[in-house]
Parts: C-alpha cells; structure tokens; sequence
C-alpha cells in the first residue's frame, strides 16, 4: 500500500505534530530523499521523536524504512496527480468542475483499492456467505449507501434490512444471533450511536462487518472484518461525495464478489434483473 494513501487515509485523525508531517511528506515528499530525520524535523517544525513515532505510525520500523516507502510512493506517482487535490472554485466553469470531479473520483477509487487486499474482501464475504440474516446500519447522508447494499444483499436472495432510526434498528438487533450479521457504514468509526448497536449485537453473539476509514477506531477494533474507505478532504464542504464514491466501489465488489461465488445466486440475480425488466416495460 502506498505510504501516501496511507497517510491521506489517516489524515483526518492524526496530531497536530503528525498533521505536520503528513502535510509536508505529501506537499514535499521529494525533498525527504536527501533529508535526515533530524532535518525533516526541523523542515516540518516538529521533534525528531515525533518522526520517528509518525513512521511507527504508517507501519514502518523507523525513519529509515519510511524514507524508503516515501520515495517508492514518489516513483508511483502519474503525472496527472495534482490537479487532483484542488479545490472547486466559484471561478470553475462546469467542464472544469466535471473534469475535476472525475480525477478526484478516478483517484478514490484507486486509493480505496490500494487500502483493501484481496483477504480482506475475502473475510467480508465469509461472513456474507454465513448470515442467516443481515441488518445495515449507518446515519446521515451514508444511509444511501446502506440501502444500495440492502438492495444488492436482497437481489441475492440475503435477509437484509437498512435501518437509519437508532431505535427500530435497535430493536431488530434484539432478535439477531449468532448466526446473523451486523453490517455498519461509518465514515469515522467513531459515532456513538452506531458504537451502541454494534455493542448490541456483538452482545447477542453477531458478527460484524464495518466499512469505515482506514486507522485506529472503535469500530475497527470491535468488527470481526473491516473494508476501508477514504475519508479526506471533500470538494465542497460537507458533501460526502468522495466518501459516498469509496463506499460504492467497495460494495460494487463485494456484491460482485458474492454473486460470482454462487451459481444459485447468479440465478437469483438474472431473475429479479428480468423480473425489474418485466415492470419497466409495462
């Protein structure tokens, strides 16, 4: 995984002396060939301690080896990179607003790909395959992506349901066990709400699958599998666009996923495709 996905994944959570470094490591990533670590501190403002911990951070046993990943990341890079993390502008006409968009979308998606490995779609379809029924919880605007997944679950011929409402879902959580499967949606890991379902029903024996940010959080920490999404900086403020564009590509694969794994469910699949084709002719 690339150390730069790495960081723009963790960017959101990190402290004010590892905010720093990430900003300059993804502002100035090649002046860190020729740096020590004593001189990249000093570049970034920071301690020379606050380096070495931020390499411990993203995996890395010291400053030597994230020094190294640095420069891999820098060979990886296209040419087309930067005009991806600009921001749209009242100034932008609409080509330059859709061209942007494209890049920005191009670029998640290929960073939510870099952050999840095949074993780990694997473990998220495992626990797909096993539920006797499943319930997708998430809040706000991500609740599109619950119900987009609930659909995708129900073509397959799965029990699910997409729940919003705390209280309904805390309720159908009462009836689950150990054979069924809490699936939440979350941008942080961090809401507190969804933290009291997910308590709910691991209490009740469920598994759970989280699709949330990459990182340290409660909910990665209480899921038995977890996908990443990227949530960093959105194009306009609070509109949830790029974190909406991970989530898609991650449940576009695993329900792909799931019905190449199955030929009754690639039946069940051309079924209800020809049964929707049947009432959008009528």
């Amino acid at each position: 995984m690339s150390t730069f996905v790495k960081i723009k994944a963790l960017r959101p959570s990190l402290s004010n002396s590892e905010a720093k470094l990430a900003d300059f490591t993804l502002n100035s990533g090649d002046k860190i060939r020729a740096l020590s670590s004593v001189e990249l501190a000093r570049e970034a403002g920071v301690s020379q301690s606050s380096v070495v911990k931020f390499a411990q951070k993203l995996g890395y046993k010291g400053f030597p080896a994230f020094k190294l990943a640095v420069v891999d990341a820098l060979n990886e890079q296209t040419d087309n990179s930067a005009p991806i993390d600009e921001l749209i502008s009242s100034n932008d006409s609409i080509e330059l607003i859709a061209d942007k968009l494209q890049l920005k979308q191009q670029n998640v998606i290929s960073e939510t790909r870099k952050l999840n490995s095949a074993k780990q779609f694997e473990n998220a379809i495992q626990l797909v395959k096993n539920a006797r029924k499943v319930i997708v919880c998430a809040l706000g605007s991500t609740f599109t992506m619950a119900q987009d997944l609930t659909w995708k679950l129900q073509k397959l011929g799965i029990p699910a349901i997409a729940q919003v409402d705390e209280i309904s879902a805390s309720s159908f959580i009462a009836t689950m066990g150990k054979d069924d499967l809490l699936i939440v949606i979350s941008n942080t890991g961090t809401s507190k709400s969804l933290l009291t379902l997910t308590n709910q029903a691991l209490d009740n024996g469920c598994k759970c699958l989280a699709i949330s940010r990459y990182g340290s959080h409660s909910l990665a920490e209480m899921a038995d599998a977890i996908l990443y999404c990227i949530n960093e900086g959105e194009p306009l403020k609070h509109s949830g666009m790029l974190s909406r564009t991970s989530q898609a590509y991650l449940i576009d694969v695993l329900f792909t996923a799931l019905t190449q794994s199955n030929l009754h469910w690639q039946k069940r699949v051309d079924k209800a495709n020809e049964n929707m084709q049947i009432l959008r002719s009528e």
